[in-house]
């Protein structure tokens, strides 16, 4: 894990653990990377934040829960993702949802929007924006919204 990909602070840590080195050796170099510029949490968040939601889609919430699972701190994960514009976010899951309508059409109005919008549930994006994202790209495409299922409270 020590060559290759960006990685984390934590994930350093984890792999010097693993390989057995002791805590205070591991503290002391990882200290020495950081001061020295080889390890920046912060760079590697916004870094991480662009990457996957240009790439894979992802939005502020699934992009938050990646960094956190690899170890950034919750306040350096938030700057990170505040950098996130809202009408960015939106643009892409309009992209998302034209990208999928296609292998969609013929699909019974209300499973097409569940799967529509469960698609862009599982990429982290809020209930709300989903539901109009999809209800509009349907209205567009001439769809029948008197099937439209009612969007969640949020």
């Amino acid at each position: 894990m020590l060559a290759g990909a960006p990685r984390t602070r934590a994930q350093l840590a984890d792999a010097l653990r693993r390989k057995g080195f002791p805590d205070d050796v591991a503290e002391s170099v990882l200290s020495r990377f950081t001061d020295v510029g080889l390890i920046d949490d912060e760079a590697f968040a916004q870094a991480w934040v662009r990457s996957r939601h240009a790439g894979r889609g992802l939005a502020k919430r699934a992009l938050a829960a990646e960094l956190r699972r690899r170890g950034v701190a919750g306040e350096t994960v938030n700057e990170a993702v505040e950098t996130l514009e809202p009408e960015q976010e939106e643009r892409t899951a309009r992209a998302l949802v034209e990208r999928k309508l296609r292998s969609t059409r013929g699909v019974d109005p209300v499973k097409r929007t569940r799967r529509l919008v469960g698609m862009l549930a599982r990429k982290g994006y809020p209930p709300g924006l989903s539901y109009r994202v999809v209800k509009e790209a349907l209205a567009e495409e001439g769809a029948d919204l008197e099937d439209f299922p009612e969007a969640p409270l949020e």
